[in-house]
C-alpha cells in the first residue's frame, strides 16, 4: 500500500516492517554485495571529488587504486551515478575493521572531523530506496535477504524502518516530514493496519 506524505509517495512497509541494522551478524554486507555501487546525487559526486584527499587515508589500497583509475563514480545501467566498485563487488570507499565488519571511509573521515559530509544519503537511508519522478519522490522499502538479521533485530526491539531511519530521513527531507511520518504511522495503527 502507498500513502502520500507531503510531496512524497511512501510505501506503508516503512511503517510495518521492523528493522535495526545488526552489523555483528551481517558484517555490513550491503556495502560489498549487489549489482552496482551506492546511488549518488550529482552534488554528492562533487563533494566526494572535493573531499577525496581527506577520505583516502581511511581507504584500502585497492579502493584508492579503483578510484584513481575510474574516479569516485560511474554511471550504472539506469544512467545514474553510483560509487566506484573494487572488482565489480565492494564499494571502493569501504574498509574492514578488526572484526571483519565493513565500514565506510567517508563516514570515518566525517566522524574524525576531516569532512562535513557524513556519507551518501542513499547509504544513510538504506533500506529505504528513493526514486525521483517529475511530480513526486517515491520512498520504498528494499527487502534484501542479507538484511534478515536486521529484520530479526528490529522485530525483537519493535522498531519500524522509519523510526530506525529517523536521522537520515530528517537529513534528507526535514523535521516536519518526519513528524508527518509519525502521524501517518499512528493513523495506520488506529485503522488496524
Amino acid at each position: 500500500m502507498l500513502v502520500e506524505v507531503k510531496d512524497k509517495v511512501v510505501s506503508t512497509q516503512i511503517f510495518d516492517q521492523k528493522f535495526v541494522c545488526d552489523l555483528n551478524a551481517c558484517k555490513g554486507a550491503c556495502c560489498i554485495k549487489g549489482d552496482a555501487g551506492a546511488p549518488l546525487a550529482l552534488e554528492e559526486v562533487d563533494i566526494l571529488e572535493e573531499s577525496l584527499d581527506q577520505i583516502k587515508p581511511y581507504l584500502r589500497d585497492e579502493g584508492i587504486k579503483a578510484i584513481d583509475e575510474q574516479g569516485v563514480f560511474y554511471m550504472d545501467q539506469d544512467n545514474e551515478p553510483v560509487t566506484t566498485l573494487v572488482n565489480d563487488a565492494e564499494c571502493a570507499f569501504v574498509f574492514f575493521d578488526e572484526k571483519g565488519i565493513t565500514k565506510c571511509g567517508i563516514e570515518q573521515a566525517h566522524k574524525e572531523g576531516k569532512i562535513d559530509f557524513k556519507k551518501p544519503i542513499s547509504c544513510h537511508l538504506y533500506p529505504i530506496r528513493t526514486k525521483v519522478f517529475e511530480d513526486f519522490t517515491a520512498l520504498n522499502y528494499d527487502k534484501w535477504d542479507i538484511c534478515a538479521p536486521a529484520c530479526d533485530c528490529g522485530s525483537k526491539l519493535d522498531i519500524p524502518v522509519f523510526k530506525f531511519l529517523k536521522e537520515p530521513l530528517i537529513r534528507a527531507y526535514g523535521e516536519e516530514f518526519f513528524k508527518e511520518l509519525e502521524v501517518v504511522s499512528k493513523e495506520l495503527k488506529d485503522q488496524g493496519y
